[in-house]
């Protein structure tokens, strides 16, 4: 069912009204009811049919003249009204009753305009449901009562309650409780994440199950879903190059036609006149001249052009895509080279333990020797050792933990000398090691002096990296390049099996940007684009730096998603090629639209001018192509199955 609201059903009723009225008139002249010959006749059509384009009309007209005392005279408005009311004077010049073309047009235009009206709120409607994540209020628990408060008064640090079916208002930390989130609204995954004690929530996600505590850690002003909202919000003011210059050629085109419509009616029956070829014809001119007008009108470009970056937008969000303007996206579809950042980007940023090779003990009881030993540090290496083991640490059994920078941990383990660490730590102990091919972070262990085995440890590649990268390369992108500060060898590993076209370690983030600035100046074609994903605040330079950035924002910085032009919600690399063939979609469909808009124009406009097109014709020329253009327009909101 259509979803209208107040103004458009005032449209359509006064559509309903003026059609009805125009059909019954044409059926009384038709029966003949009424005679037209006289003088009351003569007043009584000319005053019903009065009327029925007031009804239709007035809103224009209106428009119009504001226009006009606003010194903007030039506008789609001022053409209908112009056209129209010329239509009505000349049939009344010629005292032939015919207005049905004058008023024809007008229903027409506003039909049109309802449609064109109703298929931008449309596009607007999908935006605002999907992006309908702002929270009205936030829960605190007071003296054992819950109160509702503005989510802007929550202080950093407050513990709120949010139950199930709420959106959670600010971004924090579960304190108590588990649950299950949906973050369609926030990632386009309709896949629920499941969250439990000490895991980290963002707000904009709506609470399914189980009722969550939640310690804030940010302002409201600050949180995901008040970023989510500005982003989308500002998106609009953003224009792209062909929004500019359809702006540009509108304010130029305008006039161009009406000064030559008047050409059009005045100049040739003065020739004929001048030179004594004929009768002037001036009212033949005339006609033309108005069906000329009613066919330049350019709304087609000035409603569809926008509307498309519109709903490229929406779509792209709907996704998860957060385009923060529609020159981004232009932008966006013309990338030749894509440049990642590796941890955060294309792995996952945290270390796990991939690989443990042992020898004299089982692989289980090498992991728990080391996980105890280990127990005491906040190095993410021993955090990764805790995770492999997945059992709660007996401290009891651990004493006379010492840590050797740079080397590793010794200490006791149940009545037993550990050592874990690097090869300096073994070689200081006097311990032989077997050398370990894999490519990542290697942790020997040694128990009462004697070499037990060793542990890989490494930053886990994303499931969809490698997805990532393919698609990429059947989407158009010709290049793709990797930045890292890691070592060679683990770089080299991680791109040869994502399938990266070439790689840079061992990076500072001012040589991140060097590098960025050095694949700009090697472009071949300077319209094509170099852009760089990144998650970290130390990618905030180059994000800035290249033509366009890609941010990470499920578990970016702040940093890196203000630098970004393009922010995905779920850190997903696969939904960056996603991103690409959107872009292109949309700016596909604006380049149809200009073409096809401007064919048809043209075409038309030359078909006015020698009077092979009649107000019939102008009507398809103007509200016809914009219902058409305004339809193509709106199938960049469809993203599925790109």
């Amino acid at each position: 069912m259509l979803k209208m609201n107040r103004k458009q059903k005032k449209m359509l009723i006064r559509i309903c009204i003026a059609t009805f009225m125009l059909v019954g008139l044409m059926i009384v002249r038709k029966t003949g009811l009424v005679p037209q010959d006289g003088t009351f006749g003569f007043v009584f059509y000319l005053t019903l049919y009065l009327a029925t384009y007031l009804v239709i009309g007035y809103d224009i007209l209106r428009k119009a003249v504001k226009g006009i005392l606003n010194g903007r005279p030039f506008d789609e408005c001022f053409l209908m009204a112009f056209a129209t009311v010329g239509a009505f004077a000349l049939a009344l010049y010629e005292r032939s009753g015919d207005y049905n073309e004058a008023i024809a047009v007008m229903l027409f235009y506003q039909i049109g305009e309802l449609f064109q009206s109703y298929a931008v709120g449309q596009s607007r409607r999908n935006i605002s449901d999907l992006m309908d994540i702002r929270p009205d209020y936030a829960n605190i628990e007071e003296n054992g009562e819950v109160k509702q408060v503005d989510p802007d008064e929550v202080q950093i640090g407050t513990v709120i309650l949010v139950q199930p079916g709420e959106k959670v208002p600010i971004d924090g930390v579960v304190v108590e409780g588990t649950s299950s989130l949906n973050t369609a609204a926030l990632t386009g995954e309709s896949v629920p994440r499941d969250v439990s004690e000490g895991d980290e929530i963002v707000s904009g996600c709506i609470n399914m199950t189980g009722v969550l505590r939640i310690r804030t850690t940010k302002a409201f002003g600050e949180s995901t879903v008040s970023r989510i909202l500005e982003l989308v919000e500002n998106a609009s003011s953003r224009k792209s190059h062909s929004e500019e210059f359809i702006a540009r050629f509108a304010r130029v085109y305008t006039p161009v036609v009406v000064f030559s419509a008047v050409a059009l009616a005045v100049l040739p029956p003065l020739v004929r006149i001048i030179f004594n070829i004929g009768p002037a014809m001036w009212s033949s001119w005339v006609y033309r001249a108005l069906t000329f007008l009613v066919i330049s009108c350019p709304c087609a470009l000035v409603v569809s052009i926008p509307l498309s970056f519109f709903a490229g937008i929406g779509g792209a969000g709907h996704e998860g895509i957060l385009v923060k303007g529609a020159n981004y996206l232009e932008i966006l579809s013309k990338t030749d080279t894509i440049v990642f950042d590796k941890t955060g980007t294309l792995t996952r940023g945290v270390f796990e333990v991939v690989d443990v090779h042992h020898n004299t003990i089982e692989k289980e009881k090498l992991i728990e020797y080391a996980a105890h030993v280990e127990c005491y540090s906040s190095h993410p290496i021993s955090k990764s050792l805790l995770s492999a083991y997945g059992k709660p640490v007996d401290r009891e059994k651990v004493s006379d933990v010492r840590e050797i920078g740079g080397h590793g941990v010794v200490g006791v383990v149940d009545g037993h000398n550990v050592a874990a660490g690097n090869i300096k730590l073994m070689r200081q102990l006097g311990i032989e090691v077997h050398e370990c091919h894999s490519v990542g972070t290697i942790v020997h262990i040694a128990i009462d002096g004697e070499y037990c085995g060793h542990i890989v440890i490494s930053d886990v590649v994303k499931p969809t990296s490698k997805d990532a990268i393919a698609s990429l390369k059947a989407s158009g992108i010709s290049r793709t390049v990797m930045l890292t500060g890691d070592a060679a060898r683990i770089a080299d590993k991680v791109a040869s099996n994502l399938g990266i076209d070439e790689v840079h370690s061992e990076l500072l983030p001012e040589q991140k940007v060097e590098q960025v600035e050095r694949l700009i100046s090697e472009k071949k074609d300077k319209n094509r684009v170099v852009a760089f994903v990144g998650d970290g605040i130390n990618d905030a330079p180059v994000l800035t730096r290249a033509d366009i950035g890609i941010a990470m924002g499920a578990m970016g910085s702040d940093a890196a998603i203000e630098a970004a032009d393009v922010v995905l919600m779920d850190d997903d690399p696969i939904k960056i090629a996603k991103a690409v063939r959107i872009s292109g979609k949309c700016i596909r469909i604006v380049h149809q639209n200009i073409v096809f808009s401007l064919l048809v124009k043209f075409a038309c406009l030359a078909l006015g001018a020698f009077g092979i097109a009649n107000m019939w014709a102008a009507i398809f020329a103007d509200v016809g192509v914009m219902v058409l253009a305004v339809l193509n327009a709106i199938r960049a909101l469809r993203t599925k199955n790109l």
